[in-house]
């Protein structure tokens, strides 16, 4: 697909919001690996394919082994490579990302509760929104994967 806009540009003030919630997701506390495997695993069921470049590209860069990566999509098959509350959080992203299917119900949110307290849960959630928001903006203005330039 071809870049069609270039929201930044357009809308500087909206993308530097969206930005300030990115900095916020930061400093939040959450350990930023199990973010970058949220917003991957996000990425993955919006089929985003910049944002999954890009998170992929920063687990890499955090020194995440490889097959770790690649086994973000089936994590629940993923035996000890993913850790308790990774495996909460990203069953949680799954349910909040497709909660038209889902509904979040509450076996979801128990779930996540046993491991994350209330103010985790609600940083992970503003993380978990702010990859569906960016991935509607980059699939819907056509942002082009870094590894679709370099080739």
């Amino acid at each position: 697909m071809a870049k069609r806009l270039d929201y930044n540009q357009i809308a500087p003030s909206g993308a530097k919001a969206l930005g300030t919630v990115y900095g916020y997701v930061l400093q939040s506390g959450l350990p930023a690996e199990l973010v970058e495997l949220v917003y991957l695993r996000v990425s993955q069921i919006n089929n985003c394919a910049y944002c999954l470049d890009m998170h992929t590209r920063d687990l890499v860069k955090k020194g995440v082994k490889i097959e770790k990566i690649a086994l973000v999509q089936a994590w629940q098959e993923g035996g000890s490579l993913f850790s308790e509350r990774e495996r909460a959080a990203l069953r949680w992203a799954e349910s909040v990302t497709n909660v038209a299917q889902t509904g979040v119900p509450d076996a979801a949110y128990e779930a996540v509760r046993a491991v994350f307290d209330e103010k985790q849960l609600v940083d992970l959630t503003i993380a978990i929104s702010l990859m569906n928001s960016y991935n509607r903006m980059a699939i819907s203005f056509g942002n082009t994967p870094q590894a679709v330039l370099e080739n």
